[in-house]
């Protein structure tokens, strides 16, 4: 399993409509073929300048590597993530077995 995780910040300048375009572009991602547990989250404390998160895993790194590729994926990329984020931190990991 690889759970894929992304916090991020919107700029401070986008507008109601973008961040409404944004989230929704974010929930179409999860029709990507293997994506499995999709969630948007909201970030409820001040302890880092962060807002909102989003996590998906998949089963293998085959399937992860299909996602990042994917043409929805890429498309996401360059017309809602680029115009509209100002900062994040992406960690992608697998469970630890000590």
């Amino acid at each position: 399993m690889i759970r894929h995780s992304v916090i991020l910040k919107l700029k401070e300048t986008i507008s109601h409509e973008s961040k409404k375009a944004f989230f929704d572009a974010v929930d179409k991602l999860k029709v990507i073929p293997d994506v499995k547990t999709f969630e948007v989250l909201k970030q409820i404390s001040p302890k880092n300048k962060f807002e909102y998160g989003i996590s998906m895993e998949f089963e293998n790194q085959e399937q992860y590597d299909t996602y990042s590729n994917h043409p929805a994926h890429l498309d996401f990329i360059q017309n809602f993530w680029i115009p509209n984020v100002e900062d994040f931190l992406e960690i992608d990991y697998t469970l630890y077995n000590n």
